[in-house]
């Protein structure tokens, strides 16, 4: 028997969502495991619908874009994840070496420009020129 939420929606048991877990990871993964009953469907859908439905962007793409806000926010068990699902999607080394060059690269940009404070409008400006000169010169 389902459980029936307090919307009367029917979702799945902690044993139907582990089972769906274990037929793609082989295992529930700890950091699933900790999710409480209310919310592990949820989760799980969630998870499923980010880390492996196709979107605009290829998920080996999407995964790299994981690893540089991984290093940045300074989680490794995020780069860990990521650095793993992007190499499943294709991801070469130099490819998530680049990825995490560029994230530093970014952040090192944004400590630099806020710590300025440099007013917003005038680079918006500034970003615009720019992107008029490239177009220009590439017409």
């Amino acid at each position: 028997m389902h459980p029936i939420s307090y919307s009367g929606e029917i979702y799945m048991t902690r044993q139907e969502v582990y089972a769906e877990i274990k037929g793609m990871f082989g295992l529930v993964p700890k950091f699933i495991q900790l999710i409480p009953d209310s919310s592990l469907e949820m989760e799980w859908q969630l998870f499923k619908r980010v880390q492996f439905d196709e979107g605009a962007i290829p998920n080996k793409y999407r995964e790299l874009i994981g690893i540089g806000i991984a290093a940045v926010s300074k989680c490794r068990y995020c780069v860990a994840f990521h650095t793993v699902a992007a190499k499943l999607n294709g991801a070469t080394d130099a490819e998530i070496e680049d990825a995490i060059h560029f994230a530093k690269s970014a952040a090192g940009w944004s400590t630099w420009i806020n710590g300025f404070a440099l007013d917003f409008e005038e680079f918006k400006k500034e970003l615009e020129t720019m992107a008029a000169f490239i177009r220009s010169q590439n017409s």
